[in-house]
């Protein structure tokens, strides 16, 4: 059976995760994250990506993104960055074969309803794994430039975002105060579930105003 093709329709956050091969390390020194950073932001750009949250572990990659133009652009960037990763890694750690655990799971994010729980969950990883207390403690991901300001040319704004604050730093305040409350188990399981299966996550209305956006009248959710 052919694979289901990915769509990825302008002004739709996407939640992407990317695994090394059997769970296995992908980031395995500080030169290897600073490497995909770099890869991220080139492909981001040239594919008219808008990246809003992010976090590198390390065996996987977590990203909130949205793509600013109804093509598979979403695709050409996780492949872009995957082919330029991969061909420096097994270079760098004298290897040969797959790194990537296949292809990289998504689902479609209500922006609304769900954009932000997405990106607290992502910048929550660390947390979760155990590599850190809090967010802050961690080096790679977006917390520090959403909730602290620390420049990058990675990230963008999200309109949901933006509306946390009239300026920079009351954004960056309200952004900190979401992380006073641990996020729900069942929101955690949702996400996941949600991500691992493709699955538009959000409410009636959103789906039917996705559907629209890709011009389809099949029933369930669309893949990304």
């Amino acid at each position: 059976m052919a694979r289901r093709r990915r769509i990825s329709p302008a002004g739709f956050p996407v939640h992407v995760i990317q695994r090394g091969n059997n769970r296995s390390n992908c980031f395995l020194s500080e030169t290897d994250f600073i490497a995909y950073v770099k890869w991220l932001n080139v492909y981001a750009k040239k594919f008219n990506i808008h990246i809003h949250a992010w976090v590198l572990m390390t065996n996987h990659v977590h990203l909130l993104c949205t793509p600013q133009e109804n093509n598979r652009g979403v695709s050409a960037m996780m492949q872009s960055i995957g082919r330029m990763y991969v061909r420096r890694f097994n270079a760098k750690y004298e290897r040969t074969g797959t790194l990537w655990e296949g292809r990289f799971r998504s689902c479609v994010v209500d922006s609304e309803k769900y954009l932000m729980t997405v990106s607290r969950y992502i910048e929550l990883n660390p947390v979760r794994a155990g590599l850190a207390k809090h967010p802050a403690n961690y080096k790679w991901s977006s917390y520090h430039r959403n909730a602290r300001g620390v420049h990058t040319s990675l990230c963008t704004e999200h309109p949901i975002y933006t509306s946390l604050g009239t300026d920079p730093e009351a954004r960056q305040k309200s952004y900190r105060a979401l992380f006073h409350d641990e996020l729900s188990n069942k929101d955690i399981e949702r996400i996941r579930t949600y991500s691992q299966i493709g699955k538009a996550l959000g409410s009636e209305q959103f789906k039917t105003r996705l559907y629209e956006a890709l011009g389809s009248e099949s029933e369930g959710s669309p893949r990304i």
